[in-house]
């Protein structure tokens, strides 16, 4: 019986892929945004409501009753903020499998379709969070906050989310026309 793996072809070494993984390019402040800073805030205030969650919960004995309902709010926030950073770097998940197997203009026209469908969408959604926001009055369950700050940190997440899709578009195109 031999220790070399079936799987794994001869002469590869499997570190390989797993050291390129890591990337080592120096950190630099100027590469971070407000809305990463803003991102990270929110994610450090679900870590620590929701470790006060567990610890009230399985130390302490009796559960606080607000972190729930806290904790839900704080990841729709990560979660749409996190959206705006991804909107920003163009990281949105998408489908590149059809992309390769296009013709160049195809590929190009169909991302330029797929980026204004994108900002439509986001333009459209920011809309209609703000008319939700707006209409809506009651407050929250646990605390005597109003729900529609949830509402209008989602609408502000969906018009960051335009306005980083239009900056990026931009400079993308910018430079696209500079090399013409």
């Amino acid at each position: 019986m031999s220790d070399t793996r079936e799987d794994v072809p001869p002469g590869v070494d499997p570190m390989v892929d797993f050291e390129s993984a890591f990337d080592d390019t120096p950190f630099r402040l100027s590469d971070y945004r407000i809305e990463d800073l803003a991102t990270l805030i929110l994610f450090w205030a679900l870590i620590l409501v929701v470790f006060a969650q567990f610890f009230s919960r399985y130390v302490m004995g009796d559960s606080i009753g607000w972190t729930e309902e806290v904790a839900r709010y704080l990841l729709i926030g990560v979660g749409f903020m996190g959206s705006v950073m991804a909107a920003r770097n163009g990281s949105h998940i998408m489908v590149e499998f059809f992309y390769h197997y296009m013709p160049a203009w195809q590929a190009h026209l169909l991302e330029r379709l797929v980026n204004l469908l994108s900002l439509t969408f986001y333009i459209a959604m920011a809309w209609v969070t703000y008319q939700l926001a707006s209409r809506t009055n009651s407050l929250m369950v646990s605390i005597d906050l109003p729900k529609s700050i949830i509402y209008f940190t989602v609408c502000g997440a969906f018009v960051l989310m335009a306005m980083r899709t239009v900056q990026r578009l931009y400079l993308k195109y910018q430079h696209r026309s500079d090399d013409v």
